[in-house]
């Protein structure tokens, strides 16, 4: 071969090396750009899932700032509103919204250890431990631990010993195990969405596998933000009956005074413990027409007169009281545990819940509880001090989901803890992350 002939070849293996070196530099460019493309397309739509969820959450606190306050039960907007809070579109995303009660839980600051052991799975070392956590003293309860337990683990911390700040506090109280706070059902929705739900499904612990019904941890039944206004229905203060003279209670809960004279003679030295103090399984259910009611002669309550003054009454200057639950939003379970556990509370449970749904505005006065047939006085006495008929503060968890050309694209988890009892709402708690 001449050496024309190399040149030309060695020309042309340089030339094609050059071209072999660019389609690289070509394809690696491509491939970064889409790279980049798809980085910026999730940014974009994580941005508006972000948006997505606060818009959620405005529209729910929006909801409940129009929700009235005389009571409040599972068929007010807040609860009842497929229209406003389901699959709503904007900007290209949709979000959906639940909203719960807090006040239709057990609160984890006040609750009983019997109340505590009748949510499935607790045990008796792990009750006493809670109980542990919320207390002021070091010394540990038959089954639980103190400050010392915790100072030495492994990674250490110190015990709150004072109320919980949070709910999701418990899962650093001892052998409170993500498994049954949460349950099966991690993200708060009905169905087995989530790989996590799928492989930790065991079959012994989901009631219909095949309709995919999930267990419901702890966290659905316990909360450590409810609380009861002290305020009656037209938002005026209640009477403090341990307080109040016989002036005061004729005038303000428009009695007869020989009822306001009975409540002062009975109150006794330490007071009432309770408003269901104030009657008992020998009340009348009327009061007798021919008494002279208005006489300076002491005369008890009849249940007729306690039901019409009840909401206005109360025991405690205290503006706010913890832990009170709401008899028209409280589930099974927490009904269950209030009344005390027994296959007799089981069935008052159910037949509370089946009274308050023939209700259209829900009850209206705890007194009203009084009305289903298996609930006697002396069983309203056992709850009266726990319940309420009113809430002022729910979780509110927000799910958007971006539209990528007609399917799913990101999705973003947002869950608030909003206070309504203030203007604007006091955001009590709020969590943003990736949803599975």
């Amino acid at each position: 071969m001449s050496i024309e002939g190399d040149k030309k070849g060695l020309v042309l293996v340089m030339v094609l090396w050059v071209v072999v070196v660019l389609t690289v530099i070509v394809v690696t460019v491509g491939r970064t750009s889409r790279l980049d493309t798809k980085v910026c397309l999730v940014q974009t739509e994580s941005l508006r899932c972000k948006w997505a969820c606060r818009a959620g959450i405005d529209t729910a606190i929006a909801v409940l700032g129009e929700d009235p306050r005389e009571s409040d039960s599972l068929l007010d907007l807040w609860n009842d509103n497929e229209e406003d809070l389901n699959d709503i579109e904007l900007e290209r995303c949709s979000f959906a919204v639940k909203v719960t009660d807090e006040a239709g839980k057990l609160n984890i600051n006040t609750v009983s250890k019997q109340q505590l052991l009748e949510l499935y799975g607790m045990t008796e070392e792990v009750a006493d431990a809670i109980i542990d956590w919320r207390d002021t003293d070091d010394s540990p309860s038959p089954g639980g631990v103190e400050g010392g337990y915790y100072e030495n683990l492994r990674y250490g911390y110190t015990i709150r010993n004072g109320p919980f700040r949070t709910i999701r506090e418990m899962l650093l109280v001892k052998d409170v195990s993500e498994e049954w706070f949460y349950g099966q059902n991690s993200n708060f929705n009905t169905g087995l969405s989530t790989d996590f739900e799928r492989t930790n499904a065991a079959e012994e612990r989901v009631a219909n596998l095949q309709e995919e019904v999930l267990d419901n941890g702890w966290i659905t039944y316990l909360t450590c933000y409810s609380y009861d206004n002290n305020k009656d229905a037209d938002g005026q203060n209640r009477v403090n009956i341990n307080e109040a003279n016989e002036n005061r209670l004729v005038r303000s809960l428009s009695i007869s005074r020989s009822y306001a004279k009975w409540i002062v003679e009975n109150r006794g030295q330490n007071g009432y413990g309770s408003i269901s103090d104030l009657i008992n399984k020998k009340s009348p259910k009327r009061a007798n027409r021919r008494s002279g009611r208005n006489s300076d002669q002491a005369e008890p309550l009849d249940l007729e007169t306690f039901s019409n003054i009840a909401d206005k009454i109360t025991i405690t200057n205290d503006e706010k009281v913890k832990g009170k639950v709401n008899i028209n939003t409280a589930s099974k379970v927490v009904l269950v545990a209030l009344l005390g556990g027994t296959e007799t509370a089981e069935q008052i449970a159910d037949e509370i819940i089946n009274y308050r749904e023939t209700l259209t505005e829900g009850m209206q006065s705890i007194a009203e509880v009084m009305e289903v047939e298996s609930v006697n006085v002396d069983t309203f006495k056992k709850i009266a001090n726990n319940i309420t008929t009113r809430s002022d503060v729910y979780s509110v968890h927000c799910l958007a989901t971006a539209d990528r050309n007609g399917a799913a694209g990101a999705k973003l988890e947002t869950e608030a803890v909003v206070d309504r009892s203030s203007t604007p709402c006091n955001i009590l708690y709020w969590h943003q992350g990736v949803s599975n």
